[in-house]
C-alpha cells in the first residue's frame, strides 16, 4: 500500500513521540507576524530563551497596518507598538523582517508563496488560521496558537497528533464565470464547517490539477472554514514552473534536484485515505454567502434557506435575522454599501487582473465604498506595471497599499453600522470586518466586481457578458 503526502511529509519531520502520546513535529518553516508573535517573543524573554533556528523564520506585518497612511509612527499607538516589538524582537534574534518599503512586505500567506520560502514537502506553521493557503504547494501547512508559536521559536517543533485525510476530487469542467472561490465555497457548503474536523483535506481531480498556482492557494486558503486542520494539493508540474527562478528558490542543478525531491512526496496512486468525496464541476455555480459562516451559501441563483424546512432551524433563523434577510428571497438583488476585493484568500495579482478585464469601462454604483488592497508590495508594484490600479481607479474603487484591511478589520478599514459588505475574503462572522453589526456577503473578485457596479448583490456572468 502506498502513502499520500501528508503521510510522507509526516514522516520526514516526526522527532519522535511525547511523554503524553502526542508526537512532536519539526517544522521546516515558521512565519510570523505583529499580531500573534510579539506575545511568544515576551514568554521567551521571561524564560531566558533564545530562537532556535531564527533562519527558518521569517517576519512581515499585515493584519494591523493601515493601507492608505503608512507613514511611521502609524496613527493608531497600539498599531504602531505592535510592529515596534516586532522589529526590536527580530533584530534581537536574527530573524529576517519584511517591514514596510521593504519592496517584500504583505500578507504572511501571499508573501511566502512569491518569494518562494514555501516549497513542496515542507512542514510550515504560522500564528494564523489561514496558513492552510500554503498546503496548494504539497506542505503540512498549519496554523497555531500564540503559545505554540512560542514553542516552535524555542524548539522549531510543534507537539501534535497525526491527522485523517478526506481526499476530495473536483471532476469535470467549470462553467463560465465559475471561479476557484466558488469551487471552495461549494464544497464547504456540501461537507459543513465542521466537516473537516480531525482531518487534513487533500484536493485532487481535473478540475483542481488544471488550476493555477493562484488559484490552488484560494481553494487551501479556506480549508480551515471547512473544519480541516490543513489542506493541501499534490505538487506537479504547475508548482514547479510556478517555483523556477523565485528568489529563494535554488537554481540550475539545484532546482532541478529539488524537483526531483518534490515530486517524490506527491500521494502514490495506491494511497489509502480515510474518506473520499466527489464533487461534479458542472454543478458549482457563482456562489455567495447568505448568513453568517462560510458554510452558509448559496449559488447566485438561489434563494435564502426557510428556517421551516430546514434542520437547522434556530440558526437559520438566527443567521437571517442578524443579515436582515427574508427567507425564501433570491440573494441576487441584495443591497450593498461596501464592495471589498484582497485578503489572503483573494489578493493576488491574478484576482486584480481578472476583474480589471471585466471592470473596464464601468462604474462603482453611487453610494458604494469600493477598495482594491494588494496582497503584497510586489502584488502592488506589479498591477501597477500593468496599469491595473488606473483601471481600478477609473472604475471608482479605491487602490490602497499592502495589508490585510477589511479582512478582518485590526486596522483603520472596517464597516460601520450594518454595513453590508460583498467581500472576496474568507469569513463573514458577526463583527468580523470591524462592526458588531455589519454585514459581510463573501464572493469571489469578479463577483465584488459585478456587486459593486450594480449596488447590490449580482451575477458576474450577467453583468459582464461572460
Amino acid at each position: 500500500m502506498g502513502k499520500n503526502l501528508f503521510q510522507k511529509v509526516w514522516d520526514d519531520h516526526v522527532v519522535g513521540r511525547l511523554d503524553n502520546g502526542q508526537y512532536q513535529v519539526f517544522m521546516a518553516l515558521h512565519l510570523i507576524h505583529e499580531v500573534t508573535s510579539p506575545q511568544a517573543f515576551g514568554m521567551l524573554k521571561d524564560k531566558h530563551l533564545k530562537v532556535a533556528y531564527p533562519k527558518r523564520t521569517f517576519a512581515t506585518v499585515d493584519h494591523i497596518i493601515p493601507t492608505d497612511d503608512q507613514s511611521r509612527p502609524l496613527a493608531d499607538d497600539m498599531a504602531e507598538q505592535m510592529i515596534q516589538v516586532l522589529s526590536d524582537a527580530t533584530t534581537e534574534h536574527g530573524i529576517e523582517f519584511f517591514a514596510p518599503e521593504s519592496g517584500s512586505q504583505g500578507i504572511v500567506h501571499v508573501v511566502g508563496p512569491e518569494l518562494g520560502l514555501t516549497q513542496p514537502g515542507m512542514t510550515i506553521c504560522c500564528g494564523d488560521s489561514h496558513t492552510s493557503t500554503h498546503g496548494a504547494f504539497g506542505c503540512i501547512a498549519l496554523g497555531i496558537g500564540t503559545s505554540q508559536v512560542r514553542d516552535v521559536l524555542a524548539s522549531q517543533t510543534l507537539a501534535m497528533d497525526p491527522l485523517k485525510v478526506r481526499r476530495i476530487r473536483v471532476e469535470g469542467k467549470l462553467s463560465k464565470g465559475v471561479t476557484a472561490k466558488d469551487v471552495i465555497l461549494h464544497i464547504i457548503r456540501i461537507l459543513g464547517v465542521n466537516g473537516g474536523v480531525g482531518y487534513a483535506y487533500e484536493y485532487a481531480g481535473s478540475v483542481i490539477d488544471n488550476m493555477t498556482m493562484e488559484e490552488r492557494m484560494t481553494v487551501c486558503n479556506m480549508s480551515i472554514e471547512g473544519g480541516a486542520r490543513c489542506g493541501y494539493i499534490n505538487p506537479d508540474e504547475t508548482t514547479f514552473e510556478f517555483l523556477k527562478g523565485r528568489e529563494r528558490v535554488p537554481s540550475g542543478a539545484a532546482f532541478d534536484a529539488a524537483v526531483e525531491k518534490w515530486r517524490s512526496y506527491a500521494s502514490d496512486a495506491d494511497a489509502n485515505y480515510d474518506d473520499e468525496v466527489v464533487i461534479a464541476a458542472a454543478d458549482i455555480r457563482p456562489t455567495v454567502t447568505w448568513g453568517i459562516t462560510p458554510g452558509q451559501a448559496i449559488s447566485i441563483e438561489e434563494s435564502t434557506p426557510n428556517p421551516e424546512t430546514s434542520p437547522d432551524k434556530a440558526l437559520v433563523t438566527d443567521a437571517l435575522r442578524y443579515m436582515q434577510l427574508e427567507p425564501d428571497t433570491p440573494i441576487k438583488g441584495t443591497h450593498i454599501d461596501v464592495a471589498f476585493i484582497g485578503s489572503c484568500t483573494n489578493g493576488r495579482l491574478s484576482d486584480f487582473k481578472a476583474v480589471a478585464e471585466v471592470i473596464k469601462g464601468k462604474q462603482v454604483a453611487s453610494g458604494v465604498r469600493a477598495i482594491a488592497v494588494p496582497g503584497s508590495e510586489k502584488v502592488d508594484k506589479d498591477a501597477r506595471a500593468l496599469g491595473l490600479d488606473k483601471v481600478f481607479e477609473a472604475a471608482g474603487f479605491e487602490w490602497r497599499k499592502p495589508g490585510c484591511s477589511m479582512c478582518l478589520a485590526m486596522n483603520p478599514d472596517k464597516l460601520v453600522g450594518d454595513e453590508v459588505c460583498a467581500s472576496s475574503s474568507n469569513r463573514n462572522f458577526i463583527g468580523r470586518q470591524g462592526s458588531s453589526t455589519g454585514r459581510t456577503i463573501l464572493m469571489s473578485p469578479i463577483m465584488v466586481a459585478a456587486a459593486a457596479v450594480k449596488g447590490e448583490v449580482a451575477d458576474a456572468r450577467e453583468v459582464f457578458g461572460l
